[in-house]
């Protein structure tokens, strides 16, 4: 049956039949239904919109989740994929009248390979726990989001993440070799090469699914690249009096021809809040402050810090300070890796935009997001993956005054259009979720969205996994209404034919 109605009595009769059909599948810990249950589910970690499920599934074994993919699809209802709730833009807010699908119980490494440098995981994993199980092979997982110690592979994956080694590592695209997983009707898949292989044939759809945020497949398990433990590392970490002059400075260490293991930049208001926080040693005094680290070997480290030296001296760099020892080093990443619940200190509340930018032109953005301080009457802190161009500004604001809400939402729609006119896009890494639908309309032709349409319907003919979801509905783009509605079911067209 078609889902269509949200109303009190409607939504009590599907719950009803859904929890009918999943009783039979799963133990009784392992659904989810009550109202007071289900707070918890309503959204994952842009929590400026909200909404709750019928019911959450968590399935233990392969068997049950097919089990639940079948059932719900025979009943016509909406299917939510979700890991760890760290997401950013909301990929894994609930369907009002749809089965969120909790993967947290897949949770095991499967197997290390040594040898062939992999680790086929289940997509419950920790991103973090991969590289502890592979420590002792003196192996790691290369790309480290921020919220490595919770966040999960599977999610991973969805978003396409990468974190502040992804300049010279790659992001989870370059570092996953294949993966696993089912369609939404439950029938098995299996994308790149399990087994390893160094090719597979036919088109890249492993490439397709990594960072599809869900709407294609559910993934249960992934294999990924493993890489050595460089024998050194060392960070640099400079400040500068100007914005301006440490953006200018990540265009000349790339210019250079230098590829740093890590390249991040804070301005002063983030500075301050996460050395309150951490005590990492940041330089106060400073309007901004570049972390550059070099890795591998000890000698090639030691050339690489003394030309990174060199560009920081010359863009203008006030203070440089290189880290003694791994202690120093982890102690001066552990600030940048803190700066998002660290912005807990400045304001009530925050939204972290995520956007991409060209890496000359990082300086100009800088600029631009200062302006429209004044323009909005926000105060906005700024993190970034600053070597691969992809910013977060962070834009503070109270969301017990409806005003600033309102301010902080079109702060944040600038931001994002000013990246496209600059040549980026409105997503490095935190994916589009319901936070960027209308951005979406902004760098993408209605014929390129009409071909995300096309590719989403291959994999998933219903719409029923993740719908609403990364991709607007063309007549959502021509009325260029906003999104951002708070309390019941969003009333737009990605889930009213549902």
């Amino acid at each position: 049956m078609a889902l269509a109605s949200t109303d009190a009595p409607d939504r009590a009769d599907r719950q009803r039949a859904l929890l009918a059909a999943l009783k039979p599948h799963l133990p009784p810990e392992s659904l989810v239904w009550r109202e007071a249950q289900l707070a918890p589910f309503e959204c994952d970690g842009f929590t400026a919109m909200r909404e709750r499920p019928l019911a959450v599934a968590l399935p233990a074994t392969e068997d049950e989740l097919v089990a639940v993919l079948k059932a719900a699809h025979r009943l016509g209802v909406p299917i939510v994929p979700r890991g760890a709730g760290t997401g950013l833009s909301g990929g894994a807010m609930p369907h009002a009248l749809g089965l969120s699908l909790a993967l947290s119980k897949f949770n095991r490494v499967l197997a290390i390979d040594p040898l062939a440098r992999t680790a086929r995981v289940q997509c419950g994993v920790r991103n973090l726990a991969i590289s502890e199980a592979a420590a002792a092979h003196g192996l790691y997982y290369a790309p480290d989001p921020s919220s490595q110690i919770a966040c999960t592979i599977g999610g991973n994956v969805s978003e396409n993440a990468g974190g502040v080694h992804c300049l010279k590592y790659g992001l989870t695209l370059h570092n996953v070799i294949g993966l696993k997983g089912y369609t939404v009707d439950g029938e098995p898949i299996e994308l790149g090469s399990m087994a390893g292989a160094i090719d597979t044939a036919g088109p890249d759809l492993l490439a397709l699914a990594i960072g599809s945020e869900g709407l294609l497949m559910v993934v249960t398990e992934v294999l990924v690249r493993l890489t050595p433990k460089p024998a050194l590392a060392r960070c640099l970490l400079a400040s500068f009096d100007a914005v301006t002059k440490a953006g200018e400075a990540v265009a000349a260490l790339i210019a250079a021809g230098l590829t740093p293991a890590g390249l991040e930049m804070m301005d002063k208001p983030m500075t301050a809040a996460v050395e309150a926080f951490v005590h990492a040693g940041y330089d106060l005094n400073a309007a901004a402050i570049l972390l550059c680290e070099s890795d591998g070997e000890p000698a090639s480290v030691e050339a690489e810090l003394a030309q990174m030296r060199a560009v920081l001296e010359r863009c203008g760099a006030t203070r440089i300070e290189v880290s003694r020892d791994e202690a120093e080093r982890l102690r001066f990443w552990s600030g940048r890796k803190n700066a998002f619940p660290a912005s807990g200190r400045l304001s009530p509340d925050y939204l972290c935009m995520d956007a991409s930018i060209p890496r000359r032109r990082l300086a100009e953005m800088l600029q631009r997001i200062e302006a429209m301080q004044g323009e909005w009457g926000l105060r906005c802190a700024n993190v970034f993956h600053a070597g691969d161009g992809n910013l977060h500004p962070l834009i503070l604001f109270d969301a017990k005054d409806p005003d600033q809400i309102r301010r902080a939402e079109g702060f944040g729609a600038a931001i994002l259009e000013t990246a496209v006119a600059m040549g980026g896009t409105v997503t490095g890494e935190h994916g589009v979720g319901v936070e960027k639908l209308g951005s979406m309309c902004v760098q993408f032709s209605a014929e390129e969205l009409k071909a995300f349409h096309g590719v989403k319907a291959a994999w998933d003919p219903s719409g029923h996994l993740n719908p609403g979801k990364a991709i607007p509905l063309l007549n959502r783009c021509a009325e260029g209404g906003k999104l951002w509605v708070r309390g019941g079911v969003l009333p737009h067209p990605e889930l009213e034919r549902f």
